[in-house]
């Protein structure tokens, strides 16, 4: 040792080689506990089997334990990932009970090889883990509450998608034709804002009160997002089904990629909220006479100068299929540039808002900001492109990288999970909207109401043998049709005592005079010297008066509690002898299996890697974690 000659601060170094430990080595010992103690790493050895052409000497637990730290590490690539692990490999792979490292050619080699059937055994352990132990406890109801106190469990369901960039080769008659990397991984397809030529998209399904992954699934360029709603629409019904919820208490919020009627069919009896892209819903009749009418509500945020006028159509027909729903359109002024949501006519941006969510609990007002809360699931899309970067390259084969995401997202869980013990906080109440005030705190009396317009009622017959205001047809120009097939324009808009409005329409008395059924029209018949008016009555909906709650937890302080819990922290690490034979014994007699080169059941594949008895003890000291969190992992304090 050698020192170096300094006043305030003596210097000394050494030719011994003593590596650092990582950072991030404290989390991977709670995370690998904490799955051996909940049988998860047994159950990964028992019920995830993968037998490759050439054996090899590693197993699938081998390579899990490996993406389960990567993902951990949060370590920009795997190279960087196994030069931080090579002084420590051994100590890591005994935390999952097994013996050598895998070298990094190996991993490549064996998630290129994977199948479909060993990734849905994993997907499937997955989600049979997360199900096994409840977030928090049940008294911590989470959930969505309407305005008639109806409770609601939300899943926001989207894709995500990464670019790749290929390198321009010449492609002439006298070279190959190339052949890349990413051929089974990606295809042509949306990049969206990230530059590339080839994709791969995934669709993720999020619990958005609890913040916990429940699947991904991922496909070459823009996805089979027809087949991933269908498999995700599974996973929340194993959900439902292992809390006890019924399927009408699910909620699904949608991207607009499925707001047509022929993939509403797909979503097995649950509600949902999508953005509507198929406009030609608008010109339907019913549509067209609601847009034609007063408007139901106004609706702005206070970061944003727009206004929306909202129009609700209880029961319209969606898409060729006949799928009925609830449609709101939601319309605004159109702006010098062109609008990128929304389909814009005569100068009116139109939006299309689908939902079979009922008008008792929700006006139409609550239906778009319920939708446009889905804003909180692109953060964490984005907080987990920060801490894990799922969707980075791990494989250039699609099973490979596949199984590499659906560990990223386990680690997200556990994160979560541990996080919650080792700070238990309550769920945290946020009203999502006010309760509706009353008739007379309306501020003008011809103003949108608070809770919408039911829908429009004629007036009854006023006269025995006269013509009532049910035989005066509404029509999608927003104008009445008489029974002689004149046209009535609506001419006064008027407030009624009971907070109903009523409009009045009138028709022309140059149609009224020489119209052949006069006398069952009007009140004084041929003497009548004004033209026929019909009033249509537009009642308020019936809404509960309660307001909106939305109970939910932090999406980043317990996962931060658990990042940082030991970041900072001084972790030990000593290894003790092991046991060693004598070299003196003969060697054990062969079976006839072994003689006749019999392929190895699956017990004898999983002992040539497992850590035996007889290897050195591995003890690992962990610094600065609590107590009580220390005891419900069932770990010994010193």
């Amino acid at each position: 040792m050698t020192s170096i000659a300094y006043t305030p601060v003596n210097i000394q170094t050494s030719v011994c080689c003593v590596p650092s430990l990582p950072s991030w080595f404290g989390e991977v010992t709670l995370i690998a506990h904490h799955l051996q103690r909940q049988s998860v790493l047994t159950a990964m050895k028992e019920q995830i089997r993968f037998a490759r052409r050439r054996f090899g000497h590693y197993e699938v637990i081998d390579f899990l334990a490996v993406l389960f730290g990567y993902a951990v590490s949060s370590e920009r690539t795997l190279e960087s990932f196994y030069q931080r692990l090579e002084p420590w490999a051994s100590e890591f792979m005994a935390l999952f009970g097994r013996d050598r490292l895998p070298a990094r050619s190996t991993l490549s080699r064996f998630l290129a090889a994977l199948d479909h059937a060993m990734v849905e055994a994993l997907r499937t352990l997955f989600l049979r883990d997360l199900l096994a132990r409840p977030l928090v406890k049940e008294e911590q109801a989470d959930g969505l509450w309407d305005r008639q106190g109806n409770h609601f469990h939300v899943f926001d369901i989207d894709g995500t998608r990464e670019a790749a960039r290929q390198r321009a080769l010449p492609q002439t008659t006298d070279r190959p034709v190339p052949q890349r990397r990413f051929d089974d991984l990606c295809a042509p397809g949306y990049t969206g804002r990230k530059r590339g030529e080839v994709v791969r998209t995934r669709t993720t399904v999020l619990q958005a009160h609890t913040h916990q992954w429940l699947a991904t699934l991922g496909n070459a360029g823009n996805g089979e997002y027809r087949t991933e709603l269908r498999q995700a629409v599974a996973a929340i019904e194993c959900y439902c089904k292992a809390h006890e919820l019924p399927e009408q208490q699910g909620l699904l919020r949608l991207d607009g990629l499925y707001g047509t009627g022929a993939v509403l069919t797909d979503l097995a009896g649950f509600l949902y909220l999508t953005r509507g892209k198929d406009y030609r819903i608008l010109d339907r009749a019913e549509v067209q006479i609601r847009l034609h009418l007063p408007s139901d509500q106004q609706f702005s945020r206070p970061e944003s100068p727009l206004v929306r006028t909202l129009y609700d159509c209880p029961d319209v027909a969606i898409g060729p299929s006949g799928v009925r729903g609830r449609v709101v359109v939601a319309t605004h002024p159109a702006a010098t540039a062109k609008s990128r949501i929304g389909i814009t006519r005569d100068g009116i941006v139109y939006e299309l808002f689908l939902t079979n969510l009922p008008q008792q609990g929700f006006t139409a007002a609550d239906v778009v900001m319920l939708y446009l809360h889905r804003g909180s699931f692109e953060n964490a899309l984005a907080d987990e492109d920060q801490e894990l970067d799922p969707d980075r390259w791990c494989s250039h084969a699609a099973c490979g990288q596949e199984v590499w995401q659906i560990v990223a997202q386990w680690v997200w869980n556990l994160r979560l999970e541990l996080g919650h013990q080792l700070a238990p906080e309550p769920v945290r109440t946020t009203e999502f909207a006010s309760a509706l005030p009353s008739e007379q705190e309306q501020q003008h009396p011809l103003t949108c109401p608070a809770q919408g317009y039911g829908p429009p009622t004629p007036a009854l017959s006023w006269k025995a043998g006269c013509f009532s205001g049910q035989d005066f047809l509404l029509q999608p120009d927003g104008t009445l049709r008489c029974p002689s097939g004149q046209s009535l324009v609506a001419h006064e808009r008027r407030r009624e005592a009971d907070g109903s409005l009523r409009v009045v329409y009138a028709a022309s008395i140059r149609s009224c005079r020489p119209c052949p059924v006069r006398e069952q029209c009007q009140w004084q018949g041929r003497a009548t010297a004004k033209p026929r008016q019909v009033s249509v009555l537009l009642h308020p909906l019936l809404v509960g008066p309660t307001s909106l709650l939305w109970r939910d937890w932090s999406r980043r302080s317990h996962r931060r509690a658990c990042r940082r819990l030991l970041d900072q922290q001084h972790v030990e690490i000593q290894v003790e002898a092991g046991f060693c034979f004598c070299p003196d014994l003969a060697p054990a007699p062969l079976s006839r299996a072994q003689r006749a080169h019999y392929r190895l059941d699956w017990s004898e594949r999983l002992a040539r890697n497992a850590r035996g008895p007889t290897a050195s003890r591995v003890t690992i000291r962990l610094f600065g974690i609590p107590e009580d969190f220390a005891t419900s992992l069932g770990l010994t304090t010193a």
